[in-house]
């Protein structure tokens, strides 16, 4: 019996639970930074203060981050039509792979130029996914080639425990699964492609995962 592809969200339905995943992400960074503000007001002894000082910084780091990178994956980034350039994705995804703290690094080889908003969206968004690929850490190989106008993308999973990204694989294969705040990053990314004009895959090379994105 073939798989049915699930029903889609409502727009207001699929709104709701991008803003559900976004909160999501940022809960615990903007919870850690009040917590430090706490112990600065509150706390006399010098190390305390430094070591909450520490964790400000590097929370408020990993929210800005986090940010960053929903405006571009998510929001609009500019009016119908924009074209982002591609060494602003690179800035944006090397501050998410970031804040993975050292387990995952991102090799990007690509040429700089102006790509098309939903295409860009399409690839932060399978780079999101990337990262659930090597949940014990790993290299991220992400590569760009075809024209500016026509790209392709292929994105290399390196690393040990490497596994076809959750949710997405799903989607991809046309099995349904219910939407929630973990699952609508995969089902946008899922959607997103047609809209620009490409076509997915999740593929096995030995033992890398190997997501691509090809034009239609």
């Amino acid at each position: 019996m073939s798989q049915r592809a699930p029903v889609p969200p409502t727009d207001l339905e699929l709104a709701a639970l991008i803003s559900s995943r976004i909160c999501h992400d940022i809960i615990n960074p903007v919870g850690a930074i009040f917590n430090g503000l706490e112990i600065l007001d509150e706390d006399d002894d010098a190390q305390a203060k430094s070591y909450a000082l520490n964790v400000i910084r590097n929370v408020t780091e990993q929210a800005s981050a986090r940010l960053e990178f929903a405006r571009f994956a998510f929001g609009a980034a500019g009016s119908a039509g924009a074209m982002i350039d591609l060494t602003t994705a690179e800035k944006i995804s090397r501050g998410f792979v970031k804040i993975t703290q050292g387990k995952h690094k991102l090799i990007w080889r690509g040429a700089p130029g102006f790509v098309a908003k939903d295409k860009v969206k399409l690839l932060l968004n399978l780079i999101a996914s990337s990262v659930t690929a090597l949940p014990r850490g790993g290299e991220i190989d992400v590569a760009i080639a075809g024209s500016f106008e026509q790209p392709s993308f292929l994105i290399r999973c390196k690393g040990t425990g490497a596994r076809p990204p959750q949710y997405l694989t799903d989607f991809v294969a046309g099995n349904p699964l219910a939407l929630d705040a973990m699952s609508i990053q995969a089902y946008y990314t899922w959607r997103i492609a047609p809209t620009a004009g490409m076509r997915l895959e999740i593929l096995k090379d030995g033992a890398d995962i190997l997501l691509v994105a090809k034009p239609e």
